[in-house]
C-alpha cells in the first residue's frame, strides 16, 4: 500500500488531474505526484516500491527527485504549465500546502 510512513527520502505528496481539480466522477482516477529528496533509480524502477494496489481506486504516480521536480519547467514546461493550473499538495512541508509546482 502506498504509505509516507517509513518512507525518508519522500519530502511532498500532491493529486493533480480529476481529483486536483476538484471535478472527479464515478469512474475517475487518481493522479499523484511523489517527490523525492534523492532518487537514482532509473525511471522504468522507480514506481516498483510504491504499491497503489490496495487503494479503492485506480492511480497513476508521476515520481521526481527533488532536483528533477525543481528543473521541471526548463524541460516539460506544458507538464509544468498543467501542474502548476491543477496540483494540489497533500503533503509538502517545504511549501506550507501551496499549489505552485516548486518545494
Amino acid at each position: 500500500m502506498l504509505e509516507a510512513a517509513g518512507q525518508p527520502e519522500l519530502e511532498a505528496v500532491g493529486v493533480f488531474g480529476f481529483y486536483g481539480r476538484g471535478d472527479a466522477g464515478v469512474g475517475s482516477d487518481l493522479d499523484l505526484l511523489l517527490v523525492l529528496r534523492q532518487c537514482e533509480l532509473p525511471i522504468w524502477e522507480r514506481l516498483r516500491p510504491w504499491d497503489t494496489a490496495d487503494l479503492p481506486l485506480a492511480t497513476d504516480l508521476l515520481l521526481y527527485s527533488r532536483l528533477e521536480w525543481e528543473s521541471l519547467p526548463q524541460w516539460n514546461p506544458k507538464l509544468a504549465a498543467t501542474l502548476e493550473r491543477d496540483l494540489r499538495w497533500l503533503i509538502n512541508p517545504a511549501a506550507g500546502g501551496g499549489s505552485r509546482p516548486g518545494l
